[in-house]
């Protein structure tokens, strides 16, 4: 069973799932909020085995399911899939197309054989019967011509639908990696980023080990589009996306989050060594010369400032970007081209 069977379901099932739902929410003190509601709902029928591994690691770990963690889980596991829903719902209609004819095909073929078979037995009984030789052998021989030109007619649709199959492959494959892909600078995109930190934050709370991110952000990125213009500051944002990805571990996603902003999600790393990672790609990119390819010029250098944060159990990765970005205002406000984690938050709020 599936979201979209959940209007489907009988009234005595709902009801049973909402009542088992309502008693899990209960023993986790989880308030009834229909955002709550929803989540629960959504674990006690089973349909995302992600949302139910999540929910189980935190009540084995005794988390407490709090407003952060509520709102964590909501974002990421009952967020809307429509666009993502759309476009596997047209492949599936290609590849009905296709398997229908297919199977037009795979008909046509057993009643051909059918028929073969029939007219051979004929042929049989012919004989028995006494039939001239000669014209019982220019029966089969006609028999056997036609079954061999209906099975190269078959052989060649078969291999028309194959290339189509291909085909569809193929633009799947290619509308996956545009759709997955930020076109500017050749990071992944949003949609990408979502998914690896789902993955990510399940691994991270199986396994206990940290998750950390940060979020960069270019020193007076809008004064370079306009004193030297919007192809320019393109020219420097994929300079600073090529700086993240070529410093970024294996294993990390570096993605533009948007504008002109770029993030790393970092599995297994805690906040020392994301911040050692950041620092590394802060000194790079301050390092850069850039050369404005219309007239040679050199621009002024590039800075960036970061901001880190480490991710904590049943949070959204929406909560850890809003530390990251945090951090990253911190830096902003206290000279920029600079690198802030999420302590030295706490460090300010206790010096205020």
């Amino acid at each position: 069973m599936t979201d979209d069977t959940l209007d489907e379901v009988d009234f005595e099932y709902a009801t049973a799932v909402a009542e088992k739902a309502m008693q899990s929410m209960a023993q986790q003190r989880v308030p009834p909020t229909p955002n709550n509601f929803h989540v629960w709902f959504k674990y006690s029928l089973g349909t995302s085995p992600d949302l139910r591994r999540a929910i189980d690691i935190l009540i084995g770990n005794k988390r407490k399911f709090d407003a952060t963690t509520n709102r964590g889980l909501f974002a990421t596991y009952v967020g809307s899939r429509g666009a993502d829903d759309a476009a596997a719902y047209g492949a599936s209609q290609q590849l009905h197309s296709v398997m229908t004819t297919a199977k037009q095909f795979l008909t046509t073929a057993i009643a051909d054989n059918h028929s073969q078979i029939r007219a051979i037995n004929d042929v049989a009984d012919r004989s028995e019967a006494g039939v001239d030789p000669k014209l019982l052998v220019e029966s089969l021989m006609n028999e056997l011509t036609k079954a061999a030109t209906r099975a190269t007619k078959l052989e060649m649709s078969f291999v028309e639908k194959t290339r189509e199959l291909d085909a569809i492959r193929d633009s799947l494959s290619k509308s996956e990696e545009r759709a997955r892909t930020d076109t500017l600078t050749g990071l992944p995109n949003r949609r990408a980023l979502d998914e690896f930190f789902r993955d990510a934050q399940i691994a991270a709370m199986e396994s206990g080990e940290p998750l950390s991110a940060f979020l960069i952000d270019i020193d007076h990125f809008k004064k370079v589009n306009d004193n030297f213009g919007h192809g320019v500051g393109d020219q420097v944002l994929r300079l600073m996306a090529k700086a993240l990805q070529e410093r970024v571990r294996e294993g990390d996603l570096p993605a533009r989050y948007g504008g002109e902003e770029l993030i790393a999600v970092l599995p297994g790393a805690g906040l020392a060594t994301c911040r050692a990672i950041a620092e590394r790609i802060r000194r790079a990119i301050s390092k850069c010369h850039i050369t404005r390819r219309s007239t040679g010029e050199n621009l002024p250098g590039i800075t960036v400032s970061i901001g880190v944060g480490l991710f904590q159990p049943g949070e959204s990765m929406m909560d850890l970007i809003e530390r990251c970005d945090r951090a990253l205002y911190l830096a902003k406000e206290t000279g920029r081209n600079r690198v802030v984690t999420e302590n030295e938050l706490a460090s300010e709020r206790a010096a205020g």
